[in-house]
């Protein structure tokens, strides 16, 4: 990712998503605790995954890229997995709902903005 890219908005789009509707959780009255540990490993393993992702790129091998990808696609399901098992023991029931919820719906965007984004970035000629 360039430092001009034009989509950023569009790439980050779960993560604006997760940090434009926590006031509304706040105001609401809403399972903060649920939104909060869901939302905060979100973004954590968004921008961790993003930078790994990064370095697979600049390997040569197409395996290995892929290798490295699915690694840390399953890694993040797990870890957000694990989150939200915690949140619901932990809390109340209605946080560890918050927190699947949550987990789904920035999946929900994170997939349909990767599917949207990928095939172009694959067309660009190289430089």
């Amino acid at each position: 990712m360039s430092h001009s890219d034009p989509l950023v908005f569009v790439r980050y789009l779960d993560v604006a998503l997760i940090v434009l509707a926590a006031p509304f959780v706040l105001l609401m009255g809403g399972p903060v605790l649920g939104f909060a540990v869901a939302g905060g490993v979100w973004i954590v393993t968004r921008f961790t995954a993003a930078a790994i992702e990064r370095s697979a790129r600049r390997s040569k091998s197409p395996k290995a890229q892929v290798g490295i990808n699915f690694g840390v696609f399953m890694g993040r399901a797990w870890i957000m997995g694990i989150a939200i098992l915690v949140v619901g023991l932990a809390g109340d029931r209605e946080d560890g709902l918050m927190a699947a919820l949550l987990a789904l719906v920035v999946f929900s965007v994170y997939l349909a903005t990767t599917l949207i984004i990928r095939p172009t970035e694959r067309n660009k000629p190289s430089s």
